[in-house]
């Protein structure tokens, strides 16, 4: 990996055979939604003939990850995805950029599912085109609580120490994380005008100092693309859901053609 002009964006050039590449994000795993979990497992386990070449997933692949360490049973949910993921990757490399419920997941994490990391933003060079890769949530510049939690939380002593407490009171925590986020969003079931979304602004200067054209990110479970004007687009990626009528489990596939929004419904 290289960096470009702008320090601030990460550069990954696709290699001269890559034809197709597919990008899915916000999948939540958790072993209480196994419809969810069972459609990605049927979608990592296709034979390789029919993958694109690359996989990029763009954060949330997990509904939480509280460490690496949830990993050391190797009966835990944690590693029997670890372990998809690893087979998968024998064939079709797999990058992870984290999202905001899995951004602990570490370098023993990313070497047991067979991942490559990718910082958040990253630029993919593709088609003798330049595409902006991100979660998301950092544009959400509204959402100032929601920022002011994030700083935290990405910083090393914060970090440091959640992660030097138990396993069970860290995954406690995480419980009751879980809980008042899930409050809250069906608090705003009725009020989709106020969930926080991508700042129109901030992702046109992330793009312009980028050099790209185009933003492909998920997070806000709103997939859509939007026309952000002198030529530059935001491309939003479906979250998954399998239990949903009708079912979310869609992928975005780029090729020389485009952009392909692909229902695996």
């Amino acid at each position: 990996m290289t960096t470009a002009p702008d320090d601030r964006f990460a550069e990954l050039r696709a290699p001269a055979h890559w034809q197709a590449v597919d990008f899915i994000s916000d999948l939540h795993l958790h072993p209480g939604e196994p419809d969810t979990v069972r459609a990605w497992l049927s979608y990592l386990q296709r034979p390789p003939a029919q993958r694109a070449d690359a996989l990029f997933i763009l954060g949330d692949l997990f509904e939480v990850w509280v460490g690496d360490d949830v990993l050391d049973d190797p009966r835990s949910f944690a590693s029997e995805c670890a372990a998809a993921l690893k087979e998968h990757g024998r064939d079709t490399p797999t990058y992870f950029l984290c999202g905001n419920r899995d951004f602990l997941l570490g370098e023993t994490a990313l070497a047991a599912c067979g991942m490559r990391g990718l910082s958040d933003p990253t630029v993919l060079v593709f088609q003798q085109r330049r595409w902006l890769l991100s979660h998301g949530d950092e544009l959400c510049t509204d959402d100032r609580d929601y920022l002011q939690f994030r700083a935290q939380v990405r910083s090393p002593d914060w970090q440091a120490a959640f992660l030097s407490q138990p396993l069970a009171t860290r995954e406690a925590v995480a419980r009751d994380l879980r809980q008042r986020s899930e409050a809250h969003k069906r608090s705003l079931a009725h009020a989709p005008e106020l969930w926080a979304d991508v700042d129109a602004g901030a992702a046109r200067t992330w793009l312009t100092s980028a050099r790209a054209d185009t933003l492909i990110h998920g997070h806000t479970h709103r997939p859509a693309t939007h026309d952000l004007g002198t030529g530059l687009q935001r491309v939003v990626l479906s979250d998954w859901d399998a239990s949903a009528h009708p079912p979310r489990l869609q992928r975005l596939r780029l090729s020389a053609s485009g952009l392909e929004r692909q229902s695996l419904a």
